[in-house]
């Protein structure tokens, strides 16, 4: 029992970084109306620009984030006014192809600037944890799972509480009839693809932190952050919660109790994909 509970909260802790890079893409999904194939690049940005602000300035990623979200937050604004809104109105294959474009051109940048090795961030918390009865819990993941549940609350408060989110939903909803009653249209896009683009970067500087920066890190999680919009529904951030929770749990009952759950869990999401589009094919049948 100790294992299978030990099990849940550690998928649970998980899905909070799943939930904070799914929630930036599901954005720029749901209001930009683009899929942005470079979403993972960006989290990429933020995840050397945690490890350049350790190695170089010795300044703990925790603190350089809000400088990192900051500062990609105004790149993903830059990347709108130069490519994203150019493609707007285009086919759906010129946005796919712009973007799938962007994020070769950014990982290979990387490359050339940095590398391919691996950078790994040290912090005095970084063996600590925290015991609760027989569980234990690491206190980077603790840390990272209680910033991602900040943030996740104040993108939420904003959507629901907010001019701004109020202008972003209309849009999402009808992008003609918001022009009509006077919003912004340009400029609210403009902001919510910059947020995108910094909740990724902020995700980067949790990963770091867990793991390590890389010019291919950003990929594996750009590719779950994919599975759970589909699960939840292409823009739906509300469904985005629930869809990191359950691929979350579901990688680590599969690497507890699967044997060689390691490679196993990489089919996880997407089998969870194939599931929720036969679903959803059948209602529409109905």
């Amino acid at each position: 029992m100790d294992l299978f509970l030990q099990t849940l909260l550690n998928g649970l802790l998980q899905s909070g970084i799943y939930a904070l890079v799914a929630s930036g893409l599901a954005l720029a999904v749901g209001v930009v109306g683009i899929v942005n194939f470079a979403h993972g690049e960006f989290l990429m940005i933020g995840a050397f620009m945690a490890w350049a602000a350790s190695a170089f300035l010795g300044v703990d990623p925790l603190l350089s984030l809000p400088l990192v979200a900051v500062a990609v937050f105004g790149v993903g604004a830059l990347t709108y006014r130069v490519s994203i809104r150019h493609v707007l109105l285009a086919p759906e294959l010129n946005q796919m192809l712009l973007t799938f474009g962007l994020g070769i051109l950014l990982q290979n940048l990387a490359l050339m600037l940095l590398g391919g090795n691996t950078r790994t961030v040290t912090t005095p918390y970084q063996a600590s944890s925290l015991t609760i009865g027989e569980l234990s819990i690491g206190g980077p993941k603790a840390i990272a799972f209680g910033l991602a549940v900040v943030l996740l609350g104040a993108l939420y408060f904003t959507l629901y509480r907010t001019v701004l989110g109020r202008q972003m939903r209309a849009v999402a909803q009808n992008r003609r009839g918001a022009q009509l009653i006077g919003i912004p249209v340009d400029r609210v896009y403009l902001i919510a693809f910059g947020v995108s683009c910094g909740l990724a970067a902020v995700a980067g500087v949790l990963v770091s932190v867990l793991l390590f920066a890389s010019p291919t890190v950003g990929l594996v999680f750009a590719l779950k952050a994919f599975a759970i919009i589909v699960m939840a529904g292409l823009g739906n951030l509300t469904g985005v919660l629930w869809a990191s929770v359950i691929l979350g749990l579901s990688e680590a009952l599969v690497q507890t109790y699967v044997p060689g759950g390691g490679g196993w869990s990489d089919a996880v999401f997407f089998l969870m994909i194939f599931g929720t589009l036969v679903l959803r094919s059948f209602r529409k049948a109905a």
